[in-house]
């Protein structure tokens, strides 16, 4: 509740105090147990991470209707396995090359030495969070406290390309501004994120844009099945491709 809250300090720090709460406020994802949600650059994410079980399910779009090429990914990791099902859109999902042996529809194994560090179809069970929240409050360089439980400031996001919810070529293209990103944030009842906003400046041909993540179900959320064996088949060279 908020009044305990209130009587912890968690929630309701004082305002020299705004920075350390931030920081601590990520410490709950380091459990590895909640649902996640990022918007951001013309693509989105939801997923739960369940450590306990060592599984983890993302739901992945990327690109919208308005997109020569857009997907959508049903990424599922049960250690050590994982596997996507794809689904193309856009006039331009007809000819991609080797689309007939792209298993559409079904979940395709994937071969783990292939997708070590592509953000969309890897995940790293030593670092639990996918949009990595800690590494860009890290960065904060000034935050001050707008109400309760609600955050302002700015943001260094220079070095933060391995948080995962930021492109590192946007950072690059925001040279200097990278150090002053502005961000709102909240943090729940207990003190934990529940969501942060870091509001990208234009730069370069890239235009503003918001990038929104959010945190729900600390400790409640629940392990991702694996997919049934009827519908899943080993990934062929094409999809490993389509991710180059």
């Amino acid at each position: 509740t908020a009044g305990t809250a209130a009587a912890t300090g968690t929630a309701s720090p004082a305002t020299g105090d705004a920075k350390q709460a931030l920081l601590a406020s990520t410490a709950a994802t380091r459990d590895g147990n909640f649902r996640f949600t990022m918007t951001g650059g013309g693509s989105s994410a939801e997923g739960q991470v369940h450590e306990p079980s060592q599984s983890a399910r993302m739901k992945v779009s990327l690109g919208d209707s308005s997109s020569d090429l857009s997907m959508t990914l049903d990424v599922i990791h049960h250690r050590p396995d994982s596997w996507v099902k794809v689904d193309l859109g856009g006039r331009a999902a007809g000819s991609v090359p080797g689309l007939e042996e792209l298993n559409l529809g079904k979940y395709q194994h994937l071969d783990q030495t292939r997708i070590k560090g592509n953000h969309n179809l890897d995940f790293d069970f030593d670092r639990l969070d996918p949009a990595g929240s800690e590494v860009l409050t890290q960065g904060v360089t000034e935050v001050r406290r707008t109400g309760e439980g609600a955050y302002a400031g700015t943001l260094d996001v220079s070095k933060a390309a391995e948080a995962g919810s930021l492109d590192a070529n946007v950072i690059t293209a925001l040279g200097a501004q990278a150090k002053t990103v502005p961000f709102t944030a909240r943090v729940d009842a207990q003190g934990r994120l529940s969501e942060l906003v870091v509001q990208i400046p234009a730069a370069g041909q890239q235009q503003a844009q918001d990038v929104r993540i959010t945190y729900s179900d600390y400790g409640n959320a629940t392990a991702a099945q694996q997919p049934p064996a009827d519908q899943v088949v080993e990934a062929p060279a094409e999809l490993y491709n389509l991710f180059n």
